[in-house]
């Protein structure tokens, strides 16, 4: 009995011996066939590198540099256009109105005139030109305060400008 024990024991070795082989042969066949597949560069990884190493700034001398420095200044104005204004650039000031205005106008948050004419006429005697200024520059007064492009520094004036125009016919 004892030596149909060993041969069962000597065979089952060899064939987890061979099953081993087997699987590193595998994984070294595995590691090879990826290693010849050609790496695809990841374009959010180039760019964000990119990013990372850029130059702080540059040096126009000359002509060339005064066309090239004019080209850059050019480039940055449309990146930083093309970085959009809030609200997907709209001149609606209803929807600025609604998305950010509302917020304070139409609560009296932070001392903001409640929404009623009486509560405007104040502000409006006081002409749009001023109150385009409070809105875009923000405004400190004794009843409240006016955060600048009313808390949201992507707002374009022409953006400003409608939303003032909208409160000013809704509450005249």
């Amino acid at each position: 009995m004892r030596h149909h024990d060993l041969v069962f024991l000597k065979r089952f070795s060899l064939v987890i011996a061979a099953l081993f082989g087997v699987m590193v042969v595998l994984i070294l066949l595995g590691l090879f066939l990826n290693s010849r597949k050609p790496i695809e560069p990841n374009p959010i990884a180039e760019a964000r590198t990119a990013e990372r190493i850029r130059p702080l700034g540059a040096v126009y001398a000359g002509e060339t540099g005064a066309a090239a420095a004019a080209a850059a200044a050019a480039a940055a104005a449309q990146a930083a256009a093309a970085g959009g204004a809030p609200y997907g650039g709209t001149l609606d000031g209803a929807v600025i109105y609604q998305n950010l205005c509302s917020a304070c106008h139409a609560t009296g948050a932070g001392g903001a005139p409640a929404p009623t004419a009486a509560a405007w006429a104040p502000r409006i005697a006081k002409g749009l030109e001023t109150l385009m200024k409070h809105a875009i520059e923000g405004y400190q007064g004794e009843s409240g305060i006016m955060p600048a492009r009313g808390g949201n520094a992507r707002l374009t004036d022409e953006q400003v400008r409608a939303s003032v125009e909208y409160m000013v016919k809704k509450y005249q």
